[in-house]
């Protein structure tokens, strides 16, 4: 943890996307999920810092190398009444693991969500993913095993959308 000190986090910018896109590549490529991404710059240039941006991206950096980002977007608590922060991709590159990056980059998003007046910060991690379902818990984070998420993709999801017409 000795390096922490060197660490500082910002939020992203528009000049940001071309590192933004390859940390998403490596963060597949650990995944194991590579073949996926079908994200471009265009994409995530329109999609970040557009009219209507979809998410927000933090950077960690270390000195000026960048060690790592979270993607995150607002979701919507109905038993709340609140606003919560769903976060889509925490990515540390593997030579800054074990610094405390990490947990400083959810340790921030935990603060946006107590100022933004969030009720929750929620995740998904592949169940696979023994050393990072272990971090999380270490966090005093809980799994949603009553939970399964589902999901409608490519002609599944135009079906549906067709539904109605």
């Amino acid at each position: 943890m000795e390096n922490q000190t060197t660490a500082t986090l910002r939020p992203a910018t528009i000049e940001d996307v071309p590192l933004i896109l390859q940390f998403i590549r490596e963060l597949a490529e650990y995944e194991r999920m590579l073949d996926d991404v079908v994200a471009t710059e265009d994409m995530l240039r329109e999609t970040l810092f557009g009219q209507r941006p979809a998410a927000e991206v933090v950077i960690c950096q270390e000195g000026e190398i960048p060690a790592g980002f979270a993607l995150f977007f607002h979701n919507y608590s109905t038993f709340k009444g609140r606003p919560g922060i769903y976060l889509e991709d925490l990515y540390v590159r593997p030579r800054f693991r074990g610094r405390g990056y990490g947990k400083m980059l959810l340790a921030n998003l935990a603060k946006l969500a107590v100022e933004r007046n969030c009720a929750r910060l929620e995740w998904a991690v592949l169940n696979w993913n023994t050393p990072s379902i272990n971090f999380y818990k270490s966090l005093g984070a809980l799994p949603m095993d009553e939970w399964t998420v589902y999901r409608l993709t490519g002609d599944a999801l135009e079906k549906l959308g067709q539904f109605g017409r």
